[in-house]
């Protein structure tokens, strides 16, 4: 089953159980999911729903940075059960040795030497880690190994 079809059975199965909160939150996916399809004209894959994953757990992220900054507590809960919610499609996190050793691999792969080289280092870790990891923590690592050799 992909994604987008476990997503559309989990909107359905919140229906039934009048899980509003949780019926929201599968919507607002859901209707990111569709506007990304519908402007690009294709059908997602499972990587680019994942993406589209990624972007809304990123967004909710900041919401709940703001709210917290305004003092905002019951937007900070309802942003919290939202990041929780769309957390559940995203593949198991890599550990950081499984990061490590990406970084490593990639790096091998291409020969990379210093900073300028990055962009081919995360070309190729991009797909090989979306969903699990974060990839500006990533981003970090790889600058870091990239301007200390």
């Amino acid at each position: 089953m992909s994604i987008k079809d476990r997503i559309s059975e989990d909107m359905k199965a919140a229906m039934r159980a009048r899980e509003s909160d949780r019926l929201l939150a599968i919507r607002m996916l859901m209707a990111a999911i569709k506007q990304r399809e519908v402007d690009e004209r294709i059908t997602l894959d499972d990587e680019q729903v994942l993406t589209v994953i990624d972007r809304q757990i990123r967004q909710r992220r900041e919401s709940i940075a703001g709210y917290e900054a305004a003092g905002r507590d019951d937007l900070v809960a309802r942003e919290r059960f939202e990041l929780e919610v769309l957390s559940a499609y995203l593949p198991a996190q890599a550990s950081a040795e499984d990061v490590v050793a990406e970084i490593d691999a990639a790096i091998t792969s291409t020969g990379a030497t210093g900073i300028a080289q990055m962009g081919k280092v995360m070309a190729i870790l991009k797909p090989r880690l979306a969903g699990r990891a974060d990839l500006s923590a990533v981003s970090a690592q790889v600058r870091a190994r990239l301007s200390g050799q």
